[in-house]
């Protein structure tokens, strides 16, 4: 899905029913974090990764959440399939790959490290008290190396970032996605804040 959208609506003419705001995908694909942060906006990172290596069906749709909360809402809401790509810090030692499922990231978000973790945390009780409760939720990520100020990853995470989306990818495999990667993809560019908020 290549289409771009503003999560903020700025720009917009007036919301007149829920298909204005709602973005709706069978699948999304949700990277989180804060970019300047360094390894804090890993999540953001591998999706960028993800959205610029491979073309996907419209099925699909990829979205750069950053640390926004419960605004959320209205990308994941109808979403049968939500793939979460973040960086936890839980305490582990750096570089340590984790995955988690339905039940189990909401135990896991209860220590609430982080402002964006708990908006993912918030996000998901909503649907699940207002009725769309999301049918398969699956987070994967890693624990940061560095969270100092700066937009670049540390080179530890740099070399985790294709591992992970091999993760992501073979998840994606397992509910019938298969993207198709592209032969002149772009390198990825470290050093940028990104400003497209969906692919």
């Amino acid at each position: 899905m290549n289409a771009m959208a503003d999560v903020f609506g700025n720009g917009s003419a007036r919301v007149s029913s829920l298909d204005d705001v709602l973005h709706r995908a069978e699948v999304t694909i949700l990277g989180v974090g804060n970019v300047i942060l360094r390894d804090e906006g890993f999540g953001v990172r591998v999706m960028e990764y993800l959205a610029s290596h491979y073309d996907w069906p419209d099925t699909v749709q990829l979205v750069d959440g950053g640390t926004l909360g419960i605004e959320l809402t209205q990308y994941v809401t109808g979403t049968e399939k939500l793939l979460v790509i973040d960086s936890i810090n839980g305490h582990a030692a750096p570089g340590a790959k984790f995955r988690l499922h339905n039940e189990a990231i909401m135990e896991h978000f209860q220590d609430k490290l982080s402002a964006h973790e708990v908006g993912i945390q918030d996000v998901l009780a909503l649907l699940t008290v207002t009725g769309h409760k999301i049918p398969d939720v699956v987070v994967i990520g890693a624990q940061p190396y560095d969270l100092e100020a700066g937009v670049e990853l540390s080179d530890g995470m740099k070399a985790l970032l294709p591992e992970v989306a091999d993760e992501a990818l073979a998840q994606l495999k397992a509910w019938g996605i298969d993207p198709v990667p592209r032969e002149n993809a772009d390198e990825m560019d470290y050093t940028t804040v990104p400003e497209e908020a969906v692919k």
